[in-house]
């Protein structure tokens, strides 16, 4: 074999680029590369779909920045069954697969873990947004994909605007199936917190807020991030969450916000490409080359 780990991106981030979005991407990968080369491994950097690549030539390859797999699902998903045959997936194929989809937050809430009121749509279901609002009996709330990325058709719903949104919730229930939340108010006035966590370990921690008048926390909105010092409530809630899937994942991102009761509620549990912030805190990237090298040792 030529490589130990691949580390995997899109097309998009191949190179660096004076625009700052894209600067980071290839920034935060290059620290991650680095970090694993200091571990003595063998790496290559490689955009998932790379045509010419035999995947054969790594012992594993590592989900970074792959922000593209959600536009070309079915594409993505033959490729994931493809290459899972022929080397290790870091975090794993299952893992990965049962992240995909939010339908994982019900595993994760029948394992203890504390998550918003949710109300699954399931693809083809008979039904109406107004029907839908009455039986969530929420004034505000948000409707989105259960497979999504970026906040894709993600939609702030309220009395007013049910019927302007009504054909595009029918066209897209006809081909997926969708999540009704209500409206977390708390995430609009003190924002989202995203903590990372290595091997069970927490490393560091960003808060992200939405610009004014929005309510989509992504930086594509407008959003913005902050460093946070978490409490230990927060850090023990984030690694109870990684405990609650059915295996360790190697790396993970772990987003929480105080429902509208106060409590500390799961957002969701990225475990396939999430952005992990190396940029605040580089030393995480040492944390997750040597849980790698340690994985890598029991292949």
């Amino acid at each position: 074999m030529n490589y130990d780990v691949v580390v995997l991106t899109d097309s998009r981030y191949l190179k660096d680029s004076k625009d700052p979005y894209y600067k980071n991407v290839f920034y935060e990968d290059a620290l991650v590369c680095e970090a694993l080369k200091s571990e003595g491994l063998k790496v290559n950097r490689k955009a998932w779909n790379d045509p010419e690549f035999d995947w054969s030539n790594t012992k594993a390859i590592m989900f970074r920045t792959t922000w593209d797999y959600f536009d070309d699902f079915d594409e993505f998903s033959n490729w994931l069954n493809d290459v899972s045959k022929v080397t290790t997936l870091m975090n794993s194929e299952a893992t990965v697969r049962w992240n995909i989809d939010k339908h994982y937050l019900k595993d994760l809430k029948n394992n203890g873990i504390h998550i918003a009121e949710t109300l699954f749509i399931e693809k083809g279901t008979d039904c109406n947004l107004e029907d839908l609002h009455t039986k969530m009996n929420c004034e505000t709330t948000v409707l989105k994909p259960c497979i999504s990325g970026a906040a894709r058709h993600t939609y702030k719903l309220n009395s007013d605007n049910l019927n302007h949104y009504e054909s595009i919730f029918q066209d897209l229930i006809a081909q997926e199936a969708m999540m009704l939340q209500p409206f977390q108010h708390k995430i609009v006035t003190e924002g989202e917190v995203s903590m990372m966590v290595f091997n069970g370990v927490f490393t560091h921690a960003i808060l992200k807020k939405a610009k004014a008048g929005d309510f989509r926390v992504q930086d594509d909105f407008g959003g913005t991030i902050y460093n946070y010092s978490p409490s230990e409530k927060e850090i023990k809630f984030a690694i109870e969450a990684v405990h609650a899937c059915d295996e360790m994942p190697l790396y993970g991102r772990v987003d929480i916000f105080n429902d509208n009761s106060g409590k500390i509620a799961l957002a969701e549990l990225e475990l396939i490409e999430p952005e992990l912030w190396f940029r605040n805190n580089p030393e995480a990237a040492n944390v997750l080359a040597k849980a790698t090298k340690e994985k890598l040792s029991l292949l």
